[in-house]
């Protein structure tokens, strides 16, 4: 090598090149650090590696944990020994009353337990596809297929990236702490079509649309599940097919069958029933001394007396804020996240549900079904509000069937259950609607 050309005597020799030692050999394992890149894909990896292996053994445990339920379900069905008189006697007496009035043409006519909507004659109509079934064993039988249908849409919704399968989880597990009251009321049909409305309007409005339309006519809160559609071309093709499937549906029923609107007759003498909020408010003021007493009347317990009809009109003016309110939340709402038409249609249902006049306990279905949907969605911010509904619907079958004596009669028992399942109910609205609001707002956490 030339050495450069010194400029003064101070500056140094270069220091000659020397090879590079050869590396001395190590009792330990040197560890080599990943780079980056490498280290996030192989983070993206183990993570995905844990999902699937999670969605895979999650699917047949779910479906495991449906057929056993489902199998209990069932026996309690055959062997109805709890609370008052049998619990299948709404299939066996009123439905199968209503089929055989249906099947002359005509929907029930100045009977005032009729309060459904024309679409309800169809899914009523329904056990006639298995005819050899007796009327309870065909509505038992397509009342687990719905539940089915439910199930299977809950579980391959929790499937794909950024999903949960907590939802079927929910549902799976959640269903029979009603104990057996699902399978003998029609509630579970109008539910499945309210679930897979939601479940497809994102992608497909227009299908999700035409299924709450159907829902609507069968049950109308299902119509509510289009309350959280983000504006624009999704919410105008929902909305529009909504009411076209609704309308469809109903002049099918009008050009066959006779009277098909006559359900709107029974409507607007309706009480309150026991186990609404109202109706614990009755049942307290019972307790210190209220005169009023309980009758059946449109299907129904209700409560007679003074001042019933003031807090009929309490639940009725709630009802009407609680809808402008949803107004309002659509109208100051700036983002929607995938999760947002879930979070506002399980909002909306548990606000008609806490004011309404009448809580039975299959109400329970319509909302467990909801919050499954909820939680499919990994950004939801209706987790707390779907745990709140598990003991919700426990004090629920604590109050029918298994303590309905108790309540019908007002004892310190029976209002301490209903006081305790309203009083979740109500938190459960609420708190529904502080995250829904916040979770909407402009530049709210987690939102797009």
């Amino acid at each position: 090598m030339t050495n450069p050309p010194t400029g003064t005597a101070d500056t140094p020799e270069p220091t000659p090149a020397r090879a590079p030692a050869p590396p001395r050999a190590s009792s330990r394992t040197e560890e080599i650090p990943i780079a980056p890149p490498v280290q996030g894909a192989l983070l993206t990896w183990s993570t995905w590696s844990i999902w699937t292996s999670w969605a895979t053994w999650s699917t047949p445990a779910v479906w495991t944990l449906w057929a056993v339920t489902r199998l209990a379900m069932l026996h309690l069905v055959l062997h109805d020994t709890l609370g008052v008189g049998a619990v299948g006697r709404e299939v066996y007496g009123v439905y199968r009353r209503w089929y055989e009035q249906l099947k002359l043409g005509s929907f029930p006519v100045d009977d005032a337990t009729w309060q459904y909507p024309p679409g309800a004659g169809a899914v009523l109509l329904s056990p006639a596809l298995l005819p050899w079934l007796t009327y309870f064993q065909a509505f038992i039988a397509l009342a687990l297929l719905s539940d089915a249908v439910i199930t299977f849409a809950l579980v391959r919704a929790g499937r794909p990236a950024g999903s949960s399968a907590a939802g079927a989880w929910l549902w799976a597990g959640g269903l029979p702490l009603l104990l057996h009251t699902p399978l003998v009321r029609y509630d579970v049909q109008a539910t499945a079509l309210a679930v897979l409305a939601l479940l497809a309007v994102r992608r497909h409005p227009r299908t999700g649309g035409a299924l709450a339309g159907l829902g609507a006519m069968v049950k109308v809160w299902p119509a509510l599940t289009l309350l959280g559609t983000p504006r624009g071309r999704t919410t105008r093709a929902a909305w529009t097919s909504a009411a076209a499937g609704a309308l469809v549906l109903l002049g099918v029923l009008a050009l066959n069958f006779g009277h098909p609107l006559d359900f709107l007759r029974q409507q607007g003498g309706r009480g309150i029933q026991i186990e609404s909020l109202g109706g614990t408010a009755l049942s307290l003021a019972r307790l210190a001394g209220w005169s009023g007493r309980v009758e059946y009347r449109y299907g129904a317990f209700e409560f007679t007396g003074p001042h019933v009809t003031a807090v009929s009109l309490a639940a009725l003016l709630l009802t009407a804020s609680a809808f402008c309110w949803l107004l309002l939340w659509r109208v100051r709402a700036r983002h929607w996240t995938a999760a947002t038409p879930f979070d506002a249609a399980l909002t909306a249902v548990l606000l008609f549900t806490v004011t309404s006049r009448v809580i039975s306990p299959q109400y329970l279905i319509w909302l467990l079904g909801l919050a499954a949907v909820c939680l499919t969605c990994r950004g939801t911010t209706q987790r707390p509000v779907a745990l709140l509904l598990l003991p919700a619907t426990v004090l629920s079958a604590l109050g029918y069937p298994v303590l309905y004596l108790d309540v019908m009669a007002v004892t310190p028992l029976g209002c301490v259950v209903m006081a305790l399942r309203n009083g979740l109910l109500l938190a459960a609205a609420l708190l529904a609607c502080r995250r829904l609001w916040t979770g909407t707002r402009w530049g709210a956490p987690g939102s797009s």
